[in-house]
């Protein structure tokens, strides 16, 4: 993809923070225990994720910090901003670009304060534009809508309606897709306005290759359908 320029969603700023439309691969120990995280991940990240979220919230805190650690050596190699989900102290300890904060995860200034105003902090606004206003009146980053299909990570999250989507643009934040996408049900959500679709079963239920695969998939899908890159469509695709 081309190097970006500020437009849309993606001011200046964000995209100095490594912001930009694409694939959003978020961990899940079920799918990758500790011996198949790291070689899951570099196939994401081969085939084109552009942000990489650690999400575990039950492993010991000193293998939460090593397992965090490596991804996020792994994710600065390859220029890709590794996020901490909810857990900003841990982001602070492993050197990673950001954090992501859900409706019960603490406060977005606080967050701020613990890790800067160079990293990324992105909030979770269910399907509700009064949370996403709020959001972005603490200074969010990204605002992450969802779930839009059935989840097993999160099936009892409120159903969000794509149009949801569209009307976010007006926050000229980065908008993030989550819940039960797949490479199938994808170009809808980019088309209604998703800057991010943040996936986990949908690319991390396989084995290295699939999952490598069904990343440059959806990055296809962005280069294909988002209003950035669509102008300007690979010849390989």
């Amino acid at each position: 993809m081309a190097e970006l320029t500020p437009s849309g969603t993606f001011s200046a700023q964000a995209i100095a923070k490594g912001l930009k439309p694409g694939l959003y691969a978020i961990t899940d120990s079920q799918l990758l225990p500790e011996d198949r995280l790291l070689v899951a991940v570099e196939a994401a990240l081969r085939g084109g994720a552009v942000l990489v979220q650690y999400r575990e919230k039950k492993a010991p805190e000193p293998e939460r910090l090593k397992q965090a650690q490596d991804l996020a050596a792994l994710c600065h190699n390859a220029r890709v901003p590794l996020i901490i989900n909810d857990d900003p102290e841990l982001a602070r300890r492993c050197g990673a670009a950001g954090v992501h904060l859900g409706q019960s995860d603490g406060s977005l200034a606080l967050a701020r304060r613990q890790l800067g105003d160079h990293a990324i902090v992105g909030a979770t606004c269910h399907a509700d534009l009064a949370l996403a206003s709020r959001a972005d009146a603490d200074g969010a980053d990204y605002l992450a809508f969802g779930r839009f299909f059935n989840s097993t990570t999160k099936p009892d999250a409120p159903v969000a309606e794509p149009s949801v989507l569209t009307k976010s643009r007006q926050f000229g934040k980065p908008v993030t897709a989550i819940g039960g996408i797949t490479i199938d049900n994808g170009e809808g959500l980019i088309r209604a306005g998703a800057d991010l679709l943040a996936v986990v079963g949908g690319l991390f239920d396989g084995d290295v290759a699939t999952i490598e695969e069904r990343a440059r998939r959806f990055s296809r899908l962005f280069a294909q359908h988002h209003p950035l890159f669509s102008s300007s469509v690979s010849q390989e695709s």
